[in-house]
């Protein structure tokens, strides 16, 4: 093997995380030094008993010729950190991992990502408010990069590719499996423009620690993380907190202060994060140009019937929200939902006070 291969196998062993291997390799010069180290040796160096036995024991097992013709089957590449092509977004930060495994392609444009996250539950107004920051964010060259979870994580997904842009999805488990199963579809659909990330090796699964971890590389991949609904213990805090973490920029869309799902959002823009209704916010924030086409975000998110009957009554004056929701016949909750969206696809203003103007 190369020694690039010999980091592989060693990142493969899950228990090796960053540290440690950096740490090892230090002390023995090479990793192919470390991947053959007696048993003593691994000991002097600080490694347990019981640790010791399991690493020699997966060692033994591990045959370099299957793993590697397996990952050239399912056509997965590697990319160690000290390669030129490792994305920079991630490689200077601190526990970077050693190797990303990748299905699809990298291009030199997706360090200009923004990160998405939200509730795997999301509401209809959570889903419809992804939709809107992810087709605008992609038409516009943002690469989107999310987790492939169920709720804002798939719409936000869906909604890059619908707009003609691309989309990057951190996985939780190995690259010959996807989770959930039913985006399998979904994820073929990314490696076409985009592509499926995953720091664990082949045939590693899903367990729940292993999204806690996947969340440092959703932030760090990004220059900021917007979060679109999350509950009390929803995992997007933890993305958040380690944007914060990584000096990226977080982003919130408030949502419903009754709605257990604007836990998250409300948290973050009390603590800090940047309050924001449309792209444009977070485009200025990070200094990327932003090139408003009306015609063109009208086609990735056409205008219904009931927005259509908001604009009618926003036609010759500035409206009030109680005034919209009385001429609308509609209630507060969506008529506050789609003024949201409707802000986002450039329609409408929110001039400060509940009150509301047409474009």
């Amino acid at each position: 093997m190369t020694e690039k291969e010999y980091l592989v196998a060693l990142s493969s062993y899950i228990p090796f995380g960053p540290a440690r291997i950096k740490l090892l390799a230090s002390y023995f010069g090479s990793y192919k030094k470390v991947w053959e180290a007696s048993g003593k040796k691994l000991i002097e160096v600080g490694l347990k008993p019981e640790r010791l036995t399991d690493f020699i024991s997966y060692r033994a097992k591990f045959s370099p010729n299957a793993y590697f013709n397996r990952l050239k089957k399912l056509s997965i590449n590697y990319l160690t950190i000290s390669d030129k092509a490792y994305p920079q977004n991630l490689k200077d930060l601190a526990g970077a991992p050693y190797v990303l495994y990748i299905r699809g392609h990298l291009l030199s444009s997706d360090s200009n990502a923004v990160s998405i996250v939200g509730s795997r539950k999301a509401t209809s107004y959570g889903k419809e408010v992804a939709e809107g920051f992810s087709g605008e964010l992609a038409r516009f060259g943002v690469t989107i990069i999310s987790g492939l979870a169920r709720g804002i994580d798939t719409v936000s997904h869906k909604a890059a590719l619908s707009a003609g842009g691309r989309t990057i999805a951190v996985l939780g488990c190995g690259l010959d499996s996807v989770y959930p199963p039913e985006n399998y579809k979904l994820a073929q659909e990314i490696t076409q423009h985009g592509a499926l990330i995953s720091e664990y090796p082949l045939g590693y699964p899903a367990l729940p620690n292993n999204f806690a971890n996947r969340n440092r590389i959703i932030s760090g991949l990004s220059k900021a993380v917007l979060v679109i609904e999350g509950a009390q213990k929803s995992g997007t805090l933890l993305t958040a907190s380690h944007a914060s973490e990584q000096g990226k920029a977080v982003f919130a869309v408030p949502g419903q202060i009754t709605s257990p799902n604007s836990f998250a959002p409300l948290y973050l823009i009390k603590n800090g994060a940047g309050l924001v209704t449309s792209t444009k916010d977070i485009l200025d924030e990070l200094n990327l140009q932003l090139k408003v086409d009306k015609e063109a975000i009208e086609k990735i998110i056409p205008t219904d019937k009931k927005e259509g009957t908001i604009l009618d009554v926003l036609e010759n004056e500035p409206c009030h929200l109680d005034e919209i929701v009385r001429m609308c016949s509609l209630d507060i909750a969506e008529i506050s939902a789609r003024l949201t969206v409707m802000e986002l696809k450039g329609l409408v203003k929110n001039m400060g006070g509940g009150v509301y103007k047409k474009v």
